[in-house]
């Protein structure tokens, strides 16, 4: 079990790829605590729902201490959690920017500005992102998406200067997903799909696992000499 009696955070935990995330980390040993705006509920019983929203600074805090105090540490943290308001620039609104800001980039500030004192303290932790292909190469009418995506990859690089700077293995990278077959995914026409699959060397869109597999790696021990990099999981996909 690559993560036997670690404790882990996963935002956006409830669905889709957080959701997989977080029942391949308990498969492989974890204790794991799902966040998400509403509790979600799990069949294992290491997986624990917690609802929290990202933006609400103070219910972080609160969070953060309630763990520490009923499991120790908190050994992983994954920024997971991520929203769309999709418009072309001339159409989108301020609420519609300000939205996606707050929760995918604003809400990956303050999750790891709560817990990475925690991992500072114990001396070694992982933290991942989840950024996104829109993230490195852009997309049209997803200007507030791709904007937080690339700056959850810059935060990461920061992150694993700042906390390797006095010694301690807390490490940093970030996971850039392409697309991939969610719920959200199925309800998408294959008109759409069809030239996607098209610009991906493998000739299809990812599942969940593979993203989740990607994620466990950097959690683990087995990428213990491997910070402040962006791990691209698209299938060789050029938008």
């Amino acid at each position: 079990m690559r993560l036997k009696d670690k404790v882990a955070v996963v935002t956006g935990g409830a669905q889709g790829i957080g959701r997989c995330i977080c029942e391949t980390f308990e498969r492989e040993g974890a204790t794991v605590i799902a966040v998400d705006m509403n509790k979600a509920e799990f069949e294992a019983a290491n997986i624990h729902g917690y609802a929290l929203n990202v933006t609400d600074r103070a219910a972080i805090e609160a969070f953060t201490n309630e763990i520490v105090a009923k499991f120790g540490k908190i050994d992983v943290l994954v920024n997971n959690a991520g929203i769309t308001r999709d418009a072309l620039i001339n159409k989108m609104t301020e609420d519609m920017w300000d939205a996606v800001i707050n929760v995918n980039l604003k809400g990956v500030f303050n999750m790891t500005q709560s817990i990475s004192p925690v991992m500072m303290e114990n001396g070694q932790g992982s933290i991942i992102n989840i950024a996104s292909v829109v993230g490195e190469y852009g997309n049209v009418g997803q200007s507030n998406y791709a904007a937080t995506k690339a700056g959850v990859i810059g935060m990461m690089k920061t992150w694993a200067k700042e906390f390797s700077r006095k010694g301690a293995a807390v490490r940093v990278n970030s996971v850039a997903p392409g697309y991939v077959n969610t719920d959200m995914m199925k309800t998408v026409p294959d008109k759409v799909l069809d030239p996607i699959r098209e610009k991906t060397m493998l000739g299809r869109l990812g599942e969940p696992q593979e993203i989740a597999n990607a994620v466990l790696f950097l959690a683990s021990d087995e990428s213990s000499f491997v910070t402040g990099h962006n791990l691209s999981v698209n299938g060789g996909l050029r938008l």
